[in-house]
């Protein structure tokens, strides 16, 4: 059994140390995106951890005088992947976070193919790290800079303009960012993008709750 293991036409104790290591390497990323109910889990990065590490080899055996015929491809067809787990979701596109995990697991994979144990070792607590942190950092920018769509519909000749609202967002202590506005019959029709804090957004929903100039408010 031996024998065969170490023969270089089958498997070798190196190769299978290295499929270990790529199986836990991008399984412990792929447990923490798991953790957080993300489209590509712990399967997915293991999986594309193995696949990328087992091309590596191959290109290594198949192709000795150009060792990066297989390898250089990787590149190209896990950018397919990753963009299989990007959509849009009303204003916002989501996924890109777990499509640069799926690109960097592979380039995890395809070091440990190449025998860069320690390079793959040092990026893989890099991203765990990044993954850790950087949600609480984002929670914190959050709670300070959030950002909302705001949309209101009055009559031309009421009381006061669209304009003037914008007087209402600082007073709120919030910094309004102005979108499209249209006339159509009468009614006018303003956009926002505003910046600040819960409080301070949830202070300006009240006061224009209480305007009964507004025939429409989207918050």
């Amino acid at each position: 059994m031996n024998e065969i293991i170490d023969q270089n036409h089958f498997i070798t104790q190196s190769e299978i140390n290295k499929f270990l290591l790529a199986t836990l390497l991008c399984g412990i990323i792929g447990a923490e995106r798991e953790y957080r109910s993300k489209s590509a889990g712990l399967k997915t990065m293991m999986m594309i951890g193995l696949g990328a590490t087992l091309f590596t080899i191959l290109s290594i055996k198949i192709g000795p005088t150009s060792q990066d015929r297989i390898a250089s491809n990787i590149v190209t067809g896990i950018g397919f992947l990753g963009a299989g787990v990007i959509f849009k979701e009303e204003n916002r596109v989501k996924g890109l976070t777990t499509a640069c995990i799926i690109w960097i697991v592979a380039a995890i994979g395809m070091a440990v193919g190449s025998g860069y144990y320690e390079q793959a070792i040092g990026v893989t607590i890099v991203v765990l790290l990044a993954l850790i942190i950087f949600p609480f950092l984002e929670e914190i920018g959050d709670r300070r800079f959030t950002k909302r769509l705001y949309r209101i519909v009055k009559r031309q000749h009421s009381h006061g303009d669209v304009e003037s609202y914008e007087d209402v967002f600082r007073d709120s202590k919030l910094k309004p960012q102005r979108g499209k506005h249209q006339l159509v019959d009468n009614i006018i029709t303003g956009n926002w993008t505003a910046t600040g804090t819960p409080k301070n957004h949830q202070k300006f929903v009240d006061r224009m709750l209480k305007d009964d100039d507004i025939i429409e408010f989207d918050f």
